[in-house]
């Protein structure tokens, strides 16, 4: 029972909403009982008789038991509605013209009492929207927060599309979850309380049928809802892997029409949709057929009561015809508020579905956390220690990524990565921003353990331009200013030029104002990596990460990209990964790796004069 409301946690922060919605929905069903209630009057005025009057011509007295309030609200009706029609005198005419009065009483009331049903119905619909809108933005918001703080081994591990599958589709299946939720808990079943009080008080025999026959209708209710929450988790599943199918084919639309690859990519798309399909139908064909099988299940209980109760009227064993026909009025609502626990179950095990899914992500454990003692990082000033690190992507794996590094870096010196793709180079310069953490040994900088530094502050003493440059559907300005809020605009300029970008922005039509597209879309390869190499330069880190900066560009955006790189290193310690040798000539040490470890080390002349495998790497690219 706890897991079926799990999902009112959400509701943090808008109780008061939600105790208005409760309130206006104990209002709703208080009068919706009254207004099936004054069926009874408006019948028995139309069989009122003289006799009938003087029966009642004293008040009765009040009754609490609920056996016997049946006949003192039957008793104090007739005594009401004998005031009114005596009020105009005791002749047929004037009886006539009193039960015409009643009558127009009786209607007015009955208006009221449906206004006031209806408008305590919006009031509670209109205090509920702002919970189901509110919790969904909460819940997009923390699940985004939560995806950028989660580690890059996280991302690594998960599906794109599945994470934007629970943000989206998962988060608006709580929506509806929380909604129906309170409904459940206090509207519709309120409602059957009090017209099954209502039924009590007409007739116990019947109502004790009622009471025997009513757990079938709930079984229907409980096995449906559970086959529901197992179909709906698989099509979750299914609808994120198919968002990673589409986010793939969007994303790599180039080399699929380069490779004509259009008709196997839209193979395997329409073969998982097919899939979501198929679980998606069965899914709907369970939602819709627990109303209808419910509300037959209610009416053949409801049909064997109306046969039991017209029995006992024909045979006048204790029930009138107008009581009769209350007390089926008063059972047939009940049918409604059935009806929508049998729709709300099936809600809440989909949102408990979705709950679960998201809990995935708001419960994953962030490996990469700061110590709690940790301090600033406020000025980098002396050097950068490796001290015995190794490193294995999945815990526990033998097969370690970095093996017992060893390696200082001294301030304002270049240090160079070469090796083997898969070597470890951008895994080794990763885990000084700790995107990774080392499972053995530690890293220093300035003689303090990284851990023991607020990774923030560590991060922005780092500026990072990668081989494949990450720009956003967003400004050139704001690419550039990425990350800091008080850049001005002769700041964002004067880190262009330097990053020799200047020229090609001002010719665009609105400068730096202009939108460069996704990805950087609308720009050529070159202009990409040196608007990333201006975000760095904006930035003025100590520490530079160079991560194959210039590999994928033609010559000619090479050397310019150089030259913006020079311009970046000045003055900055830095590391730089390369493939390309030439690019890395000067540096003050180059580090040559293999399989994880440190197998050469030296300067240009001194790794050349080893005759080992930079020799050969030089010798391959045919570097004099």
């Amino acid at each position: 029972m706890f897991k079926l409301f799990s999902v009112l946690k959400y509701l943090k922060g808008y109780w008061n909403f939600a105790v208005l919605n409760i309130i206006f929905n104990i209002l709703f069903a208080l009068f919706s009982v009254f207004s099936i209630a004054l069926i009874y009057p408006f019948l028995k005025l139309l069989r009122f008789s003289y006799d009938d009057l003087i029966k009642v011509f004293n008040e009765p007295a009040p009754s609490f038991s609920l056996l016997k309030i049946s006949d003192y609200l039957n008793e104090s009706f007739n005594y009401k509605i004998s005031q009114i029609i005596f009020s105009e005198g005791t002749d047929s005419s004037q009886l006539a013209a009193g039960k015409i009065k009643a009558l127009i009483m009786i209607c007015i009331v009955v208006f009221f009492m449906t206004f006031f049903k209806n408008l305590f119905r919006y009031l509670a619909m209109f205090f509920i929207a702002p919970i189901r809108l509110g919790v969904v933005k909460d819940l997009r918001n923390k699940l985004h927060k939560k995806s950028l703080e989660l580690p890059l081994s996280y991302h690594s591990d998960e599906r794109k599309g599945d994470l934007i599958s629970r943000i989206t589709n998962d988060v608006v299946e709580i929506e509806f979850g929380i909604m129906t939720s309170l409904e459940i808990i206090f509207r519709e079943p309120l409602s059957i309380i009090m017209f099954l009080l209502m039924m009590i008080a007409i007739s116990p025999a019947l109502t004790l049928y009622v009471f025997l026959l009513l757990p079938f209708a709930a079984v229907f209710i409980v096995l449906i809802g559970k086959s529901l929450k197992r179909s709906s988790k698989r099509s979750k599943e299914t609808l994120g892997h198919l968002f990673s199918a589409l986010e793939e084919s969007l994303g790599g639309i180039k080399i699929i029409k380069a490779f004509t690859g259009e008709k196997f990519i839209q193979k395997k798309f329409e073969s998982i949709n097919q899939t979501f399909f198929k679980q998606s139908l069965s899914v709907y064909r369970k939602t819709d057929l627990s109303s209808p099988l419910t509300e037959t299940t209610v009416v053949g209980i409801l049909m064997l009561i109306l046969f039991l109760g017209g029995r006992m009227a024909i045979s006048n064993d204790g029930l009138s015809v107008e009581t009769l026909i209350l007390y089926f009025a008063a059972a047939s609502q009940i049918i409604p508020p059935i009806k929508q626990i049998t729709v709300a179950y099936g809600f809440i095990q989909k949102g408990i579905a979705s709950e679960e899914r998201i809990d995935k992500i708001l419960g994953a454990d962030n490996l990469i956390h700061d110590n709690e003692n940790a301090v600033e990082l406020k000025q980098f000033q002396k050097q950068i220690e490796y001290n015995n690190v190794s490193f294995a992507y999945h815990k526990g794996d033998d097969g370690y990524v970095l093996k017992n590094i060893n390696l200082k870096i001294e301030k304002g010196k270049t240090i160079a990565l070469v090796g083997q793709s898969g070597s470890g180079k951008t895994t080794l310069a990763d885990m000084l921003p700790r995107f990774y953490d080392c499972d053995k040994g530690e890293i220093l900088i300035d003689g303090t353990n990284i851990k023991n530094l607020r990774t923030v502050s560590i991060r922005e003493h780092i500026g990072i331009v990668t081989q494949e440059s990450t720009l956003f559907n967003d400004t050139v300005a704001n690419n550039i200013s990425f990350g800091l809020t008080n850049a001005s605009e002769d700041e964002i300029i004067a880190a262009a030029k330097i990053a020799n970008a200047h020229e090609f922005i001002i010719q665009f039509p609105a400068g730096y104002k202009t939108n460069i597209g996704d990805r950087g879309g609308k720009l050529s390869g070159g202009q990409k990596q040196r608007l990333s190499i201006a975000r760095a330069v904006l930035r003025n880190p100590d520490i530079l990460i160079l991560d194959e900066a210039t590999s994928a560009l033609d010559t000619e955006s090479e050397k310019l990209v150089q030259d913006a790189l020079v311009n970046l290193m000045k003055n900055r310690t830095s590391i730089v990964i390369a493939h390309r040798l030439s690019t890395i000539m000067n540096a003050d040490e180059i580090i040559v790796m293999s399989k994880g470890e440190i197998i050469e080390r030296g300067n240009h002349q001194q790794l050349l004069a080893q005759n080992g495998t930079y020799k050969k790497l030089c010798d391959l690219q045919s570097f004099k």
